[in-house]
């Protein structure tokens, strides 16, 4: 049973152009984002998901220089992407991540996939109907075999675009897992993943304070940092955050990946 955690990256962001190969702590945030998934030992391969666009060459340059495999495929058709990235290196089950994530808690990560191991579902994943995780959080685990169940089935233009949409719209026809967050880590309304140039200060300000004491802090330590500083949270709050929290609107329906 082959688990392989496939990133969704493009340079062609429109909020924030070439977001995941910006510098935070020397580094581009797509290295930062596979450090933290390389330590989850339930993950078996690493890979890359991105576009035929020369403007992504530099993503391919940079997995070859970080030894993980690349695909490239549609800009648009995402679904159809990462189901060929993942029948391309004989995956059995993908672990869904986005690289706008470089927060991404191999905890949660785990947690999700023992979930979908243990309790015999089609999918799991804690952003999918209601948000309780702080964006940036989330993670998506589903069968390969499945998806291509659903590439036959998902032919609106939202359906490519977004991986799992056609899945948790409809959950009649499947079992769905959705686990939630608790305790100091229900806080779904804070924002943690990099779409704009003030993500970019506010993330760059966690690295800066939390990775030279453990490059592998969690959740837990960005979510206590952040409640003693509480003058960082302003830095990247904007209207349609906003609104896109109290509508409870998924990260999965924002821009395709």
């Amino acid at each position: 049973m082959k688990i392989v955690a496939i990133i969704e990256a493009r340079m062609t962001s429109s909020r924030l152009p070439g977001k995941v190969l910006k510098e935070i702590i020397g580094k581009p945030a797509i290295e930062l984002l596979i450090e933290r998934l390389r330590s989850v030992k339930e993950i078996h391969e690493i890979m890359v998901a991105t576009t035929v666009n020369t403007t992504d060459d530099v993503i391919e340059a940079l997995c070859r220089r970080l030894y993980v495999v690349c695909f490239r495929g549609s800009e648009n058709d995402v679904l159809g992407r990462v189901l060929q990235a993942a029948q391309s290196i004989e995956a059995n089950i993908i672990v869904e991540i986005t690289g706008d994530c470089p927060l991404a808690d191999p905890d949660i990560i785990r947690r999700g996939i023992n979930m979908y191991l243990k309790g015999n579902y089609d999918y799991v994943g804690n952003g999918c109907f209601v948000r309780t995780f702080p964006d940036g959080m989330d993670v998506q685990i589903f069968s390969v075999k499945l998806l291509e169940g659903v590439n036959i089935l998902a032919q609106e233009t939202v359906d490519r675009e977004h991986v799992t949409h056609y899945i948790y719209t409809h959950p009649e026809c499947y079992k769905i897992g959705h686990y939630e967050a608790d305790g100091e880590l229900h806080w779904p309304e804070l924002a943690i993943t990099l779409d704009t140039p003030e993500d970019l200060v506010l993330i760059s300000k966690i690295f800066e304070e939390l990775y030279p004491r453990n490059s592998l802090f969690t959740a837990y330590d960005i979510v206590r940092f952040l409640r003693q500083r509480p003058d960082l949270l302003g830095i990247n709050t904007d209207q349609q955050r906003l609104k896109n929290f109290l509508t409870n609107t998924p990260r999965s329906l924002g821009a395709k990946k």
